[in-house]
């Protein structure tokens, strides 16, 4: 073990972020020469790779004519404020629609227009101009990206029904309050939800108890309720960095989670370090106001098979010294490689 200043920094590398750069060979796709009608003039169809329609960077302000036999449309870094209910009139086929970066207003979007598309399974929107989150959606949809918008609610039952949902991100955003409660229940395959950077003081009720990564860094909120986390058997990542947490918000034993991975409490009050269970592996506190270090926190138990699987705990910029640290952790947080204290 090693009690040493060094920052740990962990980079979470997980199968579920999306990449915006299609790669049909990853998916098997025949490849054949296509015919010019299969694209629209201004747009580039990789020559291989004809299903796919790239319209970046045109300086489009409205959106070109599609034909059909698309599945993956990218039209990012333009200035298109707003789509037409016929704009995919005959793309029945499209599985990816990816338009980051315009000027899209929920106001502008015209009908049932994702609706339509009903093989529609990646929507990407982020940084635009909304106000709500979109819909209706198609039943298909798996995943979902609306950060970096103006996104202050999310419209009772937008997200009913979307029992193929695994991906949310609505980080950036403008969500404030409690606005979100009841939002994300019955997405029992939701698997990643990010809220973080917005304005929350509270964390909403009804969150799918199949969620792995759960991230809530940099909002408003000072309490957890007593068993809040009861239930979710899966759960591995939670942040909860940049909030105003209070050991008086946090009931005893509600971020001892059996399957929790990561849990990250930095930048936040705490003066006493919260119980969590002896499976936890990553642990950031770093930068609250903790004067002391029970052991009791990490390890009900120490013996030859009990003891915490912690290998990575950042407790620098709190109040505590090497002194304060008991003899007795060595056995109990016998994996740990790396404690930051300073």
């Amino acid at each position: 073990m090693h009690l040493n200043s060094v920052p740990f920094f962990l980079v979470l590398i997980s199968g579920i972020f999306c990449q915006y750069d299609y790669n049909p060979d990853d998916y098997g796709y025949e490849r054949y020469v296509p015919s010019p009608s299969l694209c629209a003039p201004e747009c580039d169809c990789p020559i291989n790779y004809p299903t796919a329609m790239y319209c970046d960077n045109l300086k489009l302000k409205s959106f070109p004519i599609v034909p059909s036999g698309i599945k993956y449309l990218y039209i990012r870094n333009n200035m298109i404020e707003g789509i037409e209910e016929n704009a995919f009139e005959n793309v029945t086929d499209l599985q990816w629609l990816i338009l980051d970066n315009n000027h899209l207003e929920n106001s502008k979007i015209k009908g049932k227009v994702f609706a339509k598309l009903k093989n529609l399974k990646k929507l990407h929107i982020n940084y635009n101009n909304l106000t709500e989150v979109v819909g209706p959606l198609p039943k298909t949809l798996d995943e979902l990206q609306l950060s970096h918008n103006k996104i202050t609610k999310v419209s009772p039952n937008v997200l009913e029904g979307l029992m193929n949902l695994t991906v949310i991100h609505l980080q950036n955003n403008q969500l404030k309050g409690d606005v979100l409660s009841g939002a994300f229940r019955g997405l029992n395959s939701l698997l990643y939800l990010d809220l973080s950077f917005n304005q929350i003081t509270k964390l909403p009720t009804g969150l799918p108890r199949s969620l792995l990564m759960l991230y809530f860094d940099n909002n408003l909120i000072s309490n957890v309720p007593d068993e809040f986390f009861q239930g979710f058997k899966v759960l591995q990542y939670l942040r909860l960095s940049h909030n105003k947490l209070e050991d008086s918000g946090i009931p005893g034993n509600v971020f001892n989670i059996s399957s929790l991975v990561e849990l990250d409490l930095s930048f936040n009050n705490l003066k006493s370090i919260p119980t969590v269970s002896e499976n936890l592996e990553n642990f950031y506190l770093q930068v609250n106001k903790i004067n002391k270090f029970p052991l009791s926190s990490f390890c009900k138990v120490v013996g030859p098979a009990t003891y915490s699987k912690i290998t990575h705990l950042r407790l620098d910029g709190n109040n505590l010294t090497r002194a304060d640290l008991p003899h007795e952790m060595y056995n109990c947080l016998r994996v740990a490689t790396e404690i930051s204290l300073e």
